[in-house]
Parts: structure tokens; sequence; C-alpha cells
């Protein structure tokens, strides 16, 4: 199962981030556009960047693109929102209010993930849950168009597969 604790004795690979600068709005909505098709159930996505970075926003965009009729919105005080697309449900979780992952096991979403997406913001306080994620890490770049930079690592052979598709289809470059 995905969602048990991670055990693995290795980590992310600090040498192995790749970037993508969303000049704009549109360019962020272009790579929520670009990604959502190499998505499938059981993939998880752990979001981080600042308040205000555009997670939510990247989220909203990304199943929108995968075909949800429901409003997405942030889960802030519910936690979590589960969305329905033609191929699969969406989990949105967000884990800002969450201690760590004793708190998410106590949510009880673990079958949640097992048969969904995972999007969750705020990723990184309950990535030891998951044996494999893709990490999108965003950044304001304070300009003035408000661009971002997302910086993209992975765990697991999963992701490692979808951050290679993404550099080989030239939307992701190397740091």
């Amino acid at each position: 199962m995905n969602s048990a604790k991670n055990t693995n004795t290795f980590a992310i690979n600090p040498k192995r981030v790749a970037q993508y600068v969303a000049v704009d709005e549109a360019a962020t909505v272009a790579f929520a556009y670009a990604i959502a098709p190499l998505l499938r159930m059981q993939d998880i996505i752990l979001l981080d960047g600042s308040l205000a970075a555009g997670k939510t926003f990247f989220v909203r965009n990304l199943v929108e693109c995968l075909g949800t009729v429901d409003q997405v919105s942030s889960p802030t005080y519910a936690i979590a929102n589960l969305y329905q697309t033609p191929n699969f449900e969406v989990l949105h979780v967000d884990a800002y209010r969450l201690e760590g992952i004793k708190d998410f096991y106590n949510l009880g979403l673990e079958a949640e993930v097992d048969n969904a997406l995972s999007l969750i913001e705020w990723g990184s306080r309950i990535a030891p849950a998951f044996d494999a994620y893709l990490k999108l890490s965003i950044s304001l770049l304070y300009d003035e168009n408000d661009a971002r930079l997302f910086e993209v690592s992975a765990l697991g052979s999963r992701p490692e597969n979808l951050l290679n598709d993404l550099i080989a289809s030239g939307l992701l470059t190397w740091v």
C-alpha cells in the first residue's frame, strides 16, 4: 500500500531536481495541463511553497484538465476534498494544520490514497507517510508578472519515470 509508512532507506536525490519557470498565470495553467494527462490513480504529488505561492491555483487547473465538474477549492479547513473525474477520483489534501504523519493517519484516508490521484498541499509535512511521490516546490520570483519557479523532484520508480518523461518532453530542465 502506497500510503504505508515509508521504510525506504533512500531519499530524493538532491542532484536530480528539475525546474519550470511559469512567467505568468497562463504558464502555470499550461504546466498543470501538461502534467495532468501523465497522471493516474495512486500517483501522489506533494506541493510545497509559501502562502500564496500558487499551490491551490495549480491544483485547480490540473483537476479541471482531468475533466472534473466539481468546484475545486482549498481544503484548508476541511483538510481534504475529493473530486470526481471521468477516469479516477482526485484527493486534494491541505496538510498545513497537520502536525505530522500521525495526524494524517488519524484522518483515515488510506483507502482514498490507494484509489485516487493524491494532490497534497504542504506535502513535506507528511512525506514520510508515502513510499513514492513527485514533489513540486513552488517559489515566487517577485517580478512584474509574479512568475513562479517550480522545482520538481521524485522519490520512487513511478515518480522518477514521470520526472524523466517531463524532462524528455522539454517541459522541465535539470537544475
